[in-house]
């Protein structure tokens, strides 16, 4: 058991959990004094009326435009669209509805929303240093309702893509003052998600627990969360994968992800490391979702994580159901994350990418190797260009 000191700083918005609990949303709004949120949304969810019907009603008359332009691809351009209706609109708040692309979107346009820049100078400026600054003004409140698992609702980022005539320039905003202000998680909307997307989004958020296991941000408090959330996952999501979406399920499987997320976007750090780096190396220019990304490379970046490093495996043993804790963990814990993924039927290896060759994984290596996390790493799990494309081959 470790013994060292350590400092734990995290404030996310307040959380509601419930069969409709999304129509309290007028409440939480009245809380940020709002009385005309732009609502931020996809098209498919926009137009699914099990969906948008319970949040409009439950906002009441603090709805104000509907902005449903949001796109798996997160295009700067649809931030600055969804900042322009806010403006127009005068918006004075802001509410994401539905899954990762959404609130990456949504959160974006709050980090703009006080910025008088011009789009073209912020565009501009994005292109140069791939970030979004946060004016020090403040920015609209944001409460954010998920139909997803991924996990990326208790957030101080989000992820942004601009699209020049030279391919794709990958960036995004990270500031504190950008965690959501409430969240909302509803199984009576998250239930009516296509189970292809809930599925892929539920193995995103798993993967968020194990990492938070063995990262170097890692705190007793982000230890027990995600160590409970992983145990929830590991009942819920074979039960959902199965067909289930009865109440207990859909419990286990939200606020299993509510609780491997708490803490892993810190101003102080965060704990997504390896897995995630394979997993955005992997969905970065291939037609695949990254959840389900994670599904295939997690197996075998956790093998690689094990070779050099204990990486808490026998915690990661316990929260995992492992039967008989004992020096075979890392086997064990490999089996069971194998076996979490089959049970949602995911993909189970990078051959099965339609768009992807054997002859991809060099650049795909070189990709993982100059992402963000992969410097997030515990020590002794340093990663050459080499090695990562090593596990993408035991991948393949």
């Amino acid at each position: 058991m470790s013994t060292d000191a350590f400092r734990f700083e995290y404030a996310p918005g307040a959380i509601r959990y419930g069969r409709g609990c999304v129509e309290t949303l007028g409440d939480e709004l009245a809380q940020q004094d709002a009385t005309n949120a732009l609502l931020v949304t996809g098209q498919t969810v926009g137009t699914t009326e099990a969906v948008i019907d319970p949040v409009l009603d439950g906002g009441a008359d603090r709805i104000g435009p509907v902005f449903d332009e949001t796109t798996p691809q997160k295009r700067l351009k649809t931030v600055l669209d969804g900042r322009a209706l806010a403006r127009t609109r005068e918006a004075d708040a802001i509410v994401s509805l539905g899954g990762g692309s959404s609130l990456d979107v949504a959160t974006a346009i709050r980090a703009l929303s006080a910025d008088d820049r011009d789009p073209e100078t912020i565009r501009e400026a994005f292109e140069r240093n791939q970030t979004l600054s946060v004016n020090a003004q403040p920015q609209l409140p944001l409460i954010v309702i998920p139909t997803t698992l991924a996990g990326a609702d208790c957030s101080m980022g989000a992820g942004i893509n601009a699209q020049t005539e030279d391919g794709v320039i990958r960036g995004g905003c990270y500031d504190a003052r950008l965690m959501p202000d409430a969240l909302c998680y509803d199984p009576a909307l998250i239930e009516t998600t296509p189970s292809t997307v809930l599925y892929a989004s539920a193995m995103n958020g798993f993967d968020k627990g194990i990492e938070s296991l063995y990262s170097p941000a890692s705190t007793p408090i982000t230890d027990a969360t995600a160590a409970h959330g992983l145990e929830l996952l590991s009942r819920g999501l074979p039960a959902l994968g199965s067909g289930k979406r009865d109440d207990d399920t859909l419990h286990d499987a939200i606020v299993g992800t509510i609780l491997v997320q708490y803490g892993v976007s810190r101003a102080d750090g965060s704990t997504l490391s390896v897995i995630h780096a394979f997993g955005h190396g992997v969905n970065r220019g291939f037609d695949i979702q990254q959840g389900e990304a994670h599904g295939i490379v997690a197996p075998h970046v956790l093998e690689a994580v094990f070779e050099r490093i204990d990486g808490n495996r026998t915690a990661l043993a316990r929260a995992l159901g492992v039967a008989n804790v004992s020096d075979d963990d890392a086997t064990a814990v490999v089996n069971a994350v194998t076996e979490l993924r089959d049970a949602l039927g995911l993909a189970q290896d990078l051959r099965s990418i339609d768009d992807m060759d054997r002859a991809d994984l060099s650049a795909v290596a070189a990709t993982i190797a100059t992402d963000g996390l992969i410097a997030n790493t515990p020590p002794g799990l340093e990663l050459s260009q080499s090695e990562i494309e090593t596990v993408l081959e035991r991948a393949w």
